[in-house]
């Protein structure tokens, strides 16, 4: 069964819907939150750095270039969509786990 944060479009990339909180003692993985993947940033949300922060954990956690790692919405918002390639769904899913 897919998580309801994790789709996956026709051309391979992987979309993960996530709920966004900056500013926290430390980056990681809160659990599920609603329909959407709840990540910690220790970034504060100034100047785009928990967006560069967010692309550098998501990437290291997927063992990904930052390349391999978009942020497609949000940009300025908590609930951000970030497009992800040439990783497996079952290594995304690891994230929660």
């Amino acid at each position: 069964m897919t998580a309801p944060w994790l789709k996956q479009e026709v051309s391979g990339y992987f979309i993960l819907t996530l709920h966004i909180q900056p500013g926290a003692k430390k980056t990681e993985v809160a659990g599920q939150h609603g329909d959407a993947l709840k990540i910690r940033l220790a970034a504060p949300p100034i100047d785009g750095k928990a967006n560069d922060c967010l692309i550098e954990f998501i990437a290291d956690k997927l063992g990904v270039a930052r390349f391999q790692v978009e942020l497609t919405s949000g940009t300025t918002s908590r609930r951000k969509r970030i497009r992800v390639r040439g990783v497996t769904q079952e290594a995304i899913e690891k994230l929660v786990g």
